[in-house]
């Protein structure tokens, strides 16, 4: 796992927005993020998908979580700019962004591959993650450093048959993280890095390996070491960086 033993409090007053965080790794992100000090804004496709978590983060006393609801598939650029807006409104500035929401689409080779669907996990994935760091960086930057992750996987690095929309999304993930981190350095505070999670006990693992046993793979509780040092200020000179998480 990644080296990194997090204060109690290294994410003390920050406010963190994770897309996703209905479930799977988002979730335990959120959770693991409000443990160690930050209010965080749950963002998932409706407020239905959001509660449990919402819930959960209650019920440990912990800083109070806002609900930020958005469906990636058909939200248009004026929304993502309205729940900016929202965001300013209520908070004022955030200093770190999580990029986790995902698709996985089919495993199908690419001639057969559906294009309804190779659309729909480009729209989540790819113009998603993109509207919402655009809309999100002018909350981002202010006189305080700030993080954003984009989350990326091993076929977002090395091409694997039959991973379609899904690897071709994650290529894409990194190839933003890679511009956005080469474009703020000199004028501004904002650090961005990619973060792989590898193998993970997720619902999505299971539909990508259906076969597998879960209980090989760790939890996605057990790998936010990497999540909480790269919003933590001990991340701070990290930019441009794709990291695994195990």
């Amino acid at each position: 796992m990644f080296d990194f033993n997090a204060p109690k409090d290294c994410l003390k007053g920050k406010k963190i927005l994770v897309t996703g965080a209905a479930a799977g790794i988002g979730r335990a992100a959120a959770v693991a993020f409000a443990q160690y000090g930050a209010i965080v804004l749950l963002h998932g496709r409706n407020e239905e998908s959001l509660n449990p978590v919402y819930d959960e983060i209650e019920a440990l006393n912990l800083e109070q979580p806002a609900i930020c609801p958005l469906d990636l598939e058909f939200a248009q650029p004026e929304q993502y700019e309205e729940l900016a807006a929202l965001i300013e409104q209520e908070f004022g500035t955030i200093d770190g962004l999580l990029n986790n929401a995902s698709l996985l689409g089919a495993r199908s080779p690419i001639q057969s591959y559906d294009q309804s669907l190779w659309m729909k996990v480009m729209q989540v994935n790819v113009n998603g993650s993109f509207m919402m760091t655009q809309a999100m960086l002018p909350l981002l930057d202010h006189d305080q450093p700030a993080s954003v992750i984009f989350t990326s996987s091993s076929v977002g690095r090395k091409g694997r048959a039959h991973w379609g929309a899904y690897s071709a999304s994650k290529f894409a993930t990194e190839g933003l993280m890679e511009t956005l981190s080469d474009e703020l350095p000199g004028i501004s505070k904002i650090r961005v890095n990619s973060l792989n999670p590898g193998a993970t006990r997720t619902q999505m693992r299971t539909w990508a390996y259906p076969g597998e046993d879960p209980k090989t793979n760790p939890t996605p509780a057990e790998i936010m070491n990497a999540y909480l040092f790269l919003m933590s200020d001990d991340s701070i000179g990290t930019n441009g960086q794709k990291i695994d998480a195990q």
